[in-house]
């Protein structure tokens, strides 16, 4: 009978059998154990077949490794022999897996290079799966949290564009007030003919500058500042959710791999026994010796058993994990591009706006630069002689 669980597990060998495949397991597996990147699936039987454990599906069908593109190239664990198989124990030159941080890659050793899941894209999904070194602390950080930060670190740069659009903005309301304060200076107001329209003309045009400034700034408030402010109110939340489903995973993989290297101790505890045991009755044959190697033996087995389960239980975990960090991964890819491209496009408003202002600027100017072109000092001398002219009749000699 198969666990509720779904995984595989072997059938109770007969007790005056010697289980092969116990023996097997504590040759070839002397460290902890590892899980290999290609694991193997024991039926009923003791029959083994083997099943890539590090190629899962994704997307369309296609075949997807786990891990990254290399391994690592820390503790890399030697390969191991199917528990199941009755084959004589070989040993094997080549190793299959590195695990790091109850993490299991490949090793480039056993298996070439892996295709990327999206090459030539540099995707997020490709490039972020072994954990690296906090330069902040003697810790490490996962290739999730250094996505995190990233998002995180693009929050506060667009918080941060719209505090500069902010002092913008009180630059240009600023300006505003003060050049309509200065439109309303009475200086040179006395100024007469051509010349004195053409001063009066260029004062009013503060005003109407002023104007067209306090309307670029209520723009660039509505249109460039409050965007960058309601971007994802909820950015914080999101994240912290994604941190929390990710981080709750990798504590799952962590607790499974621990589960796995316990079951592998009382393995190599069973076997011990069963050895004494064997020493024993080949000392000395007695029928409860040889009833305690029975009892020894299904222990044994017992022992196999459960490793096998934890270790599918942890097999199930890592693809589980994968499949998580493969679409969230993504996701945070998407949301970054769409941020990107939010402030480019509100960057862009803010060139186009401030283009209209230049424009509208200029017309400001037109009518002083029409009147300046009409000012003709002989003119305003005859108006004004006009105007203030005390006698045309000169002076003569006086005659005796």
């Amino acid at each position: 009978m198969e666990p509720e669980d779904g995984s595989p597990r072997l059938m109770s060998r007969s007790s005056r059998e010697q289980p092969l495949w116990v023996s097997s397991l504590l040759r070839t597996l002397k460290t902890p154990c590892l899980l290999t990147g290609d694991a193997t699936c024991l039926h009923k039987g003791g029959d083994t077949t083997s099943t890539p454990q590090a190629t899962r599906r994704h997307g369309r069908g296609r075949p997807v490794h786990l891990g990254p593109p290399g391994p690592p190239s820390d503790t890399r664990t030697p390969c191991r022999q199917s528990p199941g198989s009755t084959s004589p124990t070989r040993k094997q030159n080549k190793e299959t897996t590195v695990t790091i941080n109850c993490v299991t890659f490949p090793s480039l050793a056993c298996m070439p290079e892996q295709q990327l899941l999206k090459p030539n894209e540099w995707s997020y999904c490709d490039f972020f799966w072994t954990d690296k070194k906090d330069p902040q602390s003697n810790g490490c950080i996962t290739g999730f949290e250094v996505l995190l930060q990233k998002q995180l670190k693009g929050k506060q740069m667009q918080k941060e564009m719209a505090e500069f659009i902010r002092e913008r903005i009180k630059i240009e309301e600023e300006y505003a007030k003060n050049l309509s304060k200065l439109s309303q200076i009475p200086l040179a107001s006395q100024e007469e003919g051509t010349l004195g329209e053409a001063w009066a003309q260029l004062k009013r045009s503060l005003a109407d500058e002023a104007e067209v400034h306090l309307k670029f700034s209520s723009k660039l408030q509505s249109e460039v500042e409050k965007p960058f402010l309601a971007f994802r109110e909820n950015f914080k939340k999101d994240m912290k959710r994604f941190d929390h489903h990710i981080a709750d995973l990798r504590k799952q993989l962590v607790g499974r791999y621990a589960a796995v290297e316990k079951a592998h101790k009382a393995l190599a505890d069973r076997q011990k026994e069963l050895d004494l045991k064997t020493q024993q009755l080949e000392i000395k044959l007695s029928n409860k010796i040889e009833e305690d190697i029975k009892k020894a033996r299904r222990k044994s087995t017992q022992a196999g058993d459960d490793l096998m389960r934890c270790v599918d239980l942890y097999n199930q975990s890592q693809s589980k994990w994968f499949e998580e960090m493969v679409t969230t991964s993504l996701e945070l890819e998407r949301l970054e591009v769409e941020r990107v491209e939010m402030i480019r496009q509100h960057l862009c408003q803010y060139t186009t706006l401030r283009h209209e202002t230049d424009m509208f600027n200029q017309s400001t100017m037109e009518p002083v630069d029409q009147l300046l072109q009409c000012v003709d000092p002989a003119k305003d001398r005859e108006r004004w002689v006009r105007e203030n002219m005390t006698g045309e009749i000169r002076p003569v000699d006086i005659e005796i």
